[in-house]
C-alpha cells in the first residue's frame, strides 16, 4: 500500500479548495490518512464552525469503511443492515461528502472529507478533491 503524502494530502485539498469557489460555497475541508488520522485540514474564511467537526468525520467514516459515506447514508436508514451505525467510532456521518482516497493499484490511502452546503455540494468538492490522487 502507498502511503498518502503530506503533498498528496495538500494537493486534495487546495483541488477541493478551487472546486468550492467555482460552485460558490465556503467548506471545511479533511484529509485522514490510511489510519483515519488527520493528514490536512483547511476551513475557508466564513465557513461554518459547526462543519468542522462533521468534514472531520465524514473524512473518517470513508476511510473506516472505505466507501462513500452517501453509500453508508443508504445501508444505515430504519430497517437497514447498518441502521444506528452512527452512533460506533465515537461517532460516525452517514450523509454525502466523505469519499475514500485511492493510490493507482486502487488501494485506499486515505479519504476526504467536506461540509459546508448541501450534500450534494459537498460530495462534488469531495469528490474533486479525491480525484486528484493518482
Amino acid at each position: 500500500m502507498t502511503e498518502l503524502s503530506l503533498q498528496q494530502a495538500w494537493t486534495a485539498v487546495n483541488v477541493a479548495l478551487e472546486k468550492s469557489k467555482e460552485v460558490g460555497v465556503k467548506m471545511n475541508i479533511a484529509i485522514v490518512d490510511a489510519g483515519a488520522n488527520l493528514k490536512a485540514f483547511a476551513r475557508m474564511d466564513g465557513a461554518w464552525l459547526g462543519s468542522i467537526d462533521i468534514a472531520i468525520k465524514k473524512a473518517r467514516t470513508a476511510r473506516f469503511f472505505d466507501m462513500n459515506t452517501g453509500e453508508i447514508g443508504k445501508l444505515s436508514q430504519p430497517g437497514g443492515s447498518l441502521y444506528n451505525i452512527e452512533h460506533a467510532n465515537g461517532g460516525l456521518i452517514t450523509f454525502p461528502g466523505g469519499v475514500p482516497i485511492r493510490d493507482a493499484a486502487g488501494e485506499v490511502i486515505g479519504a476526504i472529507g467536506v461540509s459546508g452546503s448541501t450534500v450534494e455540494d459537498d460530495h462534488l468538492v469531495a469528490e474533486a478533491g479525491a480525484a486528484t490522487i493518482p
